[in-house]
């Protein structure tokens, strides 16, 4: 072991002056008297001065640890006292109030309840094994997870988070020492699984993960406080030092009607349920504001229940799913065609023998229509009669359209994953492309782009981006002007035939309100493929004479034989937007209801 310096040096020096003495048997005393005098007063003098330095020196090195004691207890106290405060003071979290997540009309879809985390210092805990049994029971925990954690020389850890009083309380009785419970929040969803997709969910940390939790989580999350508080060596506190409040964050109202929700949701459901299929979804906006009143995907889960967290049924599909849209693409190259005036509603297109041929590839209808109106190739679905349309246009000016309309592009919308699409550049277009993706092939877009698009329908060409958030003014917006608004009147009144009689959807009425849409039904790509997959849908716009919302409809891989839009889809349309014009409280505009209801104020 090495020695400091200083007393390396005084035992040299005490070595030194008793060499003589320890080599022979006699005292030092002895040994001084055995010499002569001369010697001896010499070895004394010599002796006595060595004896004064050691001593000078020793008395230098108290002096020296006096000062530096004094130094260290009046002048530099910041170490002493951080090495106490790690003893006895804690910094203690103060959990903020999370903002509250409503409808439009009040209704409370998200909010932060009272809870509990179980915290222990684990060299205070004296427990038996029957004891820790029953508090790994209480607090959700396996017995030997729990020792482990408890295991932890020194350790001060947390053994169960967002428990309800009830689970304190259970805790408390086992008078285990040095337990403590510090208070947080909880998030609670009362409306569940209906509005799971729009809604989202926290982690346990309380920070959003999906939904508007997450697209809103700066505005929702507060400003954490701290307490500091000195506590005994069992872990109680005994002083309250210092106490910086909590700011809690800002609520959040969301376009979503609840009631419209409610119904969407269910039409959603069972239609999935009715026809096998994979999945669904459906999305309902307003074409005044762009406000989104419903939003809903099947399968869903509880974001209140953790074990429904699957992959599968947290995806947004109304969002994040991208699919080739079918024949729902197909109004927007004839309405183009119809604004450059190319075409009128009345034009004839010759859809006979029921193919075209566009380079080296044939495109067919599902029969031969033979001479087609405008009109009735939107109402039959004519893929012969669309691609010959559409093929009029430039490529650029077709391509330059849909972008107009949001395809190709993530729709601004504020949502976490929203897809973008996939619209491939002009420039690359051949014949066949520009023939497919009027027809809604060799693109891909989702629900809400599509539902965003066919607002340029349902106002006078102008479309609008569409907002999950509740609109202060509840005024019109205005939008980018893609067709002249007489082409949108067009081609709404080409559209209601789609629902009249030879139309692909002949069997959807909406009682006492007149209705635009188109159905579309597409094979679904799989490993490259086109495989014997479908995906059905139906979007329109409602009234048709005055519309006020635009209502989109998709469902995955329906299994049964009716796989089609107009059977699979629109009947999701049909119930969503009776309901939801009914709940908007939106005059009837269909002429047999109006006369119907005169001849009744008349008394016939």
């Amino acid at each position: 072991m090495r020695l400091h310096p200083l007393f390396a040096y005084v035992g040299r020096e005490l070595r030194s002056l008793f060499r003589d003495f320890l080599v022979t048997d006699m005292s030092p005393r002895d040994a001084l008297k055995s010499e002569s005098p001369e010697r001896s007063w010499q070895r004394l003098e010599v002796s006595r001065k060595r004896s004064h330095w050691v001593l000078g020196v020793m008395v230098a090195s108290l002096v020296a640890c006096f000062c530096k004691a004094v130094y260290i207890q009046c002048f530099n106290t910041d170490f002493l006292q951080r090495q106490g405060e790690v003893r006895y003071a804690r910094t203690l979290d103060i959990d903020a109030g999370r903002g509250r997540i409503y409808t439009r009309n009040g209704d409370l879809l998200a909010s932060s309840l009272p809870a509990h985390s179980v915290w222990a210092m684990t060299s205070l805990v004296k427990a038996t094994d029957e004891q820790i049994e029953q508090l790994a029971q209480i607090v959700g925990m396996q017995p030997e997870t729990l020792k482990k954690r408890l295991s932890r020389p020194n350790a001060y850890t947390r053994l169960a988070r967002q428990v309800n009083e009830e689970v304190v309380q259970q805790v408390k009785a086992l008078k285990l020492t040095g337990l403590s419970f510090t208070p947080e929040f909880k998030r609670h969803y009362p409306d569940g699984e209906v509005s799971a997709h729009i809604v989202g969910f926290n982690n346990r940390e309380d920070i959003g993960q999906e939904g508007m939790e997450l697209a809103q989580n700066a505005l929702l999350t507060g400003q954490k406080g701290s307490r500091r508080v000195i506590q005994d060596r069992l872990g109680h506190i005994l002083e309250e030092v210092d106490v910086q409040k909590a700011k809690d964050g800002q609520d959040l109202y969301l376009s979503i009607d609840s009631r419209i929700q409610y119904v969407a949701y269910d039409a959603v459901r069972k239609a999935v349920q009715k026809h096998q299929a994979k999945a669904g979804a459906v999305v309902v906006a307003d074409s005044v504001t762009g406000e989104v009143l419903a939003l809903a995907s099947w399968p869903s889960f509880n974001p209140n229940d953790r074990s429904t967290f699957k992959f599968d049924h947290i995806r947004n599909r109304v969002m994040t799913d991208s699919f080739e849209p079918g024949s729902t693409m197909k109004p927007f190259a004839i309405a183009k065609a119809l604004d450059l005036g190319l075409i009128r509603p009345d034009t004839r297109i010759e859809t006979a023998p029921g193919i075209v041929t566009v380079a080296d590839r044939q495109i067919s209808d599902t029969k031969n229509y033979g001479l087609l109106t405008v009109s009735q190739v939107i109402a039959k679905s004519s893929n012969v009669g669309t691609v010959k349309i559409a093929l009029q246009i430039p490529p650029s000016t077709l391509w330059e359209t849909y972008s107009q309309l949001g395809f190709g592009q993530a729709p601004r919308i504020g949502f976490p994953g929203a897809a973008a699409g996939r619209l491939r550049p002009a420039k690359s277009w051949g014949p066949v492309e520009q023939a497919t993706i009027s027809y809604g092939y060799g693109l891909s877009t989702s629900l809400i782009q599509l539902a965003q698009a066919y607002t340029v329908f349902a106002r006078n060409g102008d479309v609008i981006p569409l907002t999950l958030l509740k609109s202060d003014s509840g005024h019109a917006v205005a939008g980018d002007p893609v067709f002249r608004p007489e082409t949108a009147r067009q081609m709404r009144a080409m559209m209601m035939t789609t629902v009249h009689r030879g139309g692909t959807a002949s069997h959807l009425r909406v009682t006492g309100y007149t209705v635009a849409g188109k159905t579309g039904t597409v094979y679904k790509v799989k490993d490259g493929n086109y495989v014997k997959d479908y995906v059905a849908s139906f979007v329109g716009v409602a009234p048709a004479t005055q519309p006020r919302l635009v209502v989109a409809v998709m469902i995955d891989e329906p299994k049964d034989a009716g796989h089609v839009g107009g059977v699979v889809a629109a009947p999701v349309f049909g119930e969503v937007v009776e309901s939801a014009l009914r709940t908007l409280s939106v005059n009837p505009d269909d002429p047999m209801m109006i006369a119907g209801g005169g001849l009744l104020a008349k008394g016939l």
